[in-house]
């Protein structure tokens, strides 16, 4: 079981990155969590088998057609053992 912590920066909201994560995520098996940042960045945790989770980067550097995604952060966390996949609310309660 890995997890990482990925931070997309582009054209990643307003274009239904957050869904298609979560839609993506869940047809590979991975647990996790995405959220919008207040700064317009989209935030995202994967944990799973190292391939899914390794598939679920390669996707985030892409995203969804409408995407523009110009800069992804990756960094490997320790894995809490997360059960399913969320969309969560930005940390200040924005959409």
């Amino acid at each position: 079981m890995v997890r990482k912590r990925v931070v997309v920066s582009g054209l990643v909201q307003g274009v239904f990155y957050r869904d298609t994560c979560r839609r993506v995520a869940e047809e590979h098996g991975v647990a996790g969590w995405v959220r919008n940042l207040t700064d317009g960045r989209v935030e995202a945790v994967f944990e799973g088998g190292p391939d899914a989770v390794a598939t679920l980067v390669r996707w985030a550097r892409v995203g969804p057609p409408s995407a523009d995604v110009r800069a992804v952060e990756v960094s490997d966390e320790e894995s809490e053992g997360l059960m399913g996949f969320e969309v969560r609310h930005s940390p200040s309660g924005g959409a």
